[in-house]
């Protein structure tokens, strides 16, 4: 088929055959009248729209004004169309078929009224208003080759605001060039797991609590993940101890002089899901077997804006910029949905990541960059997050009280910082209580989920409760759902 296009009121595809617009004077005519009859017929031309002059159609379409002067008599005579003086020619008034609306999407039998999974903020608050006027003045000095391609660094805009932010708020030592912007953490990850298994790492030390999907973007870059042993005072990085000789010389990347690469994956300031900041000694050996080992340690920094009832826990990448890979996102503080997320990483391997950046995708959306750009230099940012550090302080507390008064059996933990808690349940209850919850409507995370396949430490029954998740509206509701559901 070759397909035409025509103005008929507002922009129409008309699918003709190649007799319609290269054949005879007979084929042309009945290409044309099949083509709007169908346009009619499927409602694509609604009845009472007003036809293009024979003149303006026959040269939009490059074919003889009585072609169309006569597909048009054809249309009238069978009743498609109306012509009458001083009116132009309509499309009919008459009952056409239209093909069957789609069924309406229903929701799911038994899906959830409420949700308190763990990793989503309140996606209610985000800030509209303040992000569209950041945004409008973004826009307003942004140059012209913003719209380009661009750094797959990202943009030099926000990568000096990221700079400047996490040094002050996060202890991070950060220089805009070694920034890289990535489509949020998991991005960031499968570029940095390509990159090791390229210089030939093959094992990655991972937490015994966190997320799969994590461990499943390391397992398809090619690395197998070990859990690191965990106890009552966290993860325990005394076994990333290795008998390998001494690490690199000065300048040399993780890894040079001293075989693959060695690399872990941590949750230094808020352990996921588990809730607690890695101990200080704990931190210091990780740091130390890094520089002794010629190792690199993979910070993920997901929610350091939130905490509560402790003095911020500064970034562990602060102790070691060359052996650490700071990462960040903007998921949890404003939303997900923006997909933006950052990197801070070592020189000797900066240039390596950018390169697996840039041939993969080049850079992330360059508006929405911008816009993060000003809303932290204007000071938005930081009122937002002020603000949002109120509103789930407040939920945290509405839980603890809750929880207090309707099931006091239950412990809570994790709760000084972050946007989740864990309630320690009586030994063999999670799984029928995340059964009951479902019944009750109510979406919920046992902790089981969270626990690596080959992780070595003792079972312990808890929900996972993201308190960041629901609406405002709808807090009280998921709060007393809760409630209902615990032993």
């Amino acid at each position: 088929m070759e397909e035409s296009w025509a103005t008929l009121g507002v922009d129409l595809h008309l699918e003709t055959t190649g007799e319609a617009t290269s054949g005879t004077h007979s084929g042309v005519r009945k290409g044309l009248t099949d083509a709007l009859r169908e346009a009619v017929r499927g409602g694509r031309l609604a009845p009472g729209t007003r036809l293009p002059s024979s003149r303006s159609l026959a040269v939009d379409l490059g074919i003889a004004r009585n072609t169309v002067a006569d597909a048009y008599a054809d249309l009238v005579a069978e009743g498609w169309l109306t012509a009458r003086q001083g009116s132009g020619t309509r499309v009919a008034e008459r009952a056409v078929p239209r093909p069957a609306d789609p069924e309406p999407r229903r929701r799911a039998a038994g899906g959830p009224t409420y949700d308190l999974m763990p990793g989503t903020p309140d996606l209610g608050s985000f800030p509209r208003a303040a992000w569209l006027k950041a945004a409008r003045r973004a826009m307003a000095s942004a140059p012209n080759d913003a719209l380009g391609y661009g750094d797959p660094r990202g943009r030099i805009e926000l990568r000096t605001a990221l700079a400047d932010y996490l040094s002050r708020a996060r202890g991070v030592h950060a220089d805009p060039d070694r920034i890289v912007v990535c489509a949020g953490f998991a991005q960031g990850l499968s570029l940095l797991g390509g990159v090791l298994r390229a210089r030939g790492l093959r094992e990655m030390r991972v937490e015994s609590y966190g997320l799969d999907v994590h461990w499943d973007l390391l397992k398809r870059a090619g690395l197998r993940t070990r859990p690191l042993p965990f106890d009552e005072r966290g993860t325990s990085t005394a076994e990333l101890g290795s008998k390998r000789g001494p690490g690199p010389g000065p300048g040399q990347g993780p890894g040079a002089g001293s075989g693959p690469a060695k690399a872990a994956l941590l949750t230094p300031a808020h352990q996921f899901p588990m809730g607690d900041p890695l101990h200080p000694d704990r931190r210091a050996a990780a740091v130390d077997w890094a520089r002794r080992e010629g190792g690199l340690i993979l910070e993920d920094d997901y929610d350091g804006e939130f905490r509560y009832d402790r003095q911020p826990v500064g970034a562990l990448q602060g102790l070691d910029p060359d052996r650490v890979v700071y990462l960040g996102t903007a998921s949890k503080s404003l939303a997900p949905g923006l997909r933006l997320g950052w990197m801070v990483l070592p020189a000797p391997i900066a240039a390596e990541v950018v390169e697996a950046k840039g041939g993969a995708e080049w850079a992330c959306g360059a508006l929405d960059q911008l816009t993060l750009a000003e809303f932290i230099t204007s000071g938005a940012y930081d009122r937002h997050v002020r603000g949002a550090r109120l509103r789930y302080r407040r939920r945290r507390d509405e839980l603890v009280a809750a929880l207090a008064a309707r099931a006091p059996e239950v412990r809570v933990t994790g709760i000084a910082a972050g946007l989740h808690a864990v309630l320690e349940l009586p030994p063999g209850t999670e799984r029928s209580v995340v059964q009951a919850a479902s019944w009750q409507r109510l979406a919920v995370q046992g902790l089981a989920s969270f626990r690596h396949p080959d992780a070595r430490v003792p079972g312990r029954d808890a929900l996972v409760v993201g308190y960041g998740t629901p609406a405002d509206h709808a807090w009280a509701g998921a709060l007393e759902a809760l409630c209902r559901v615990l032993p």
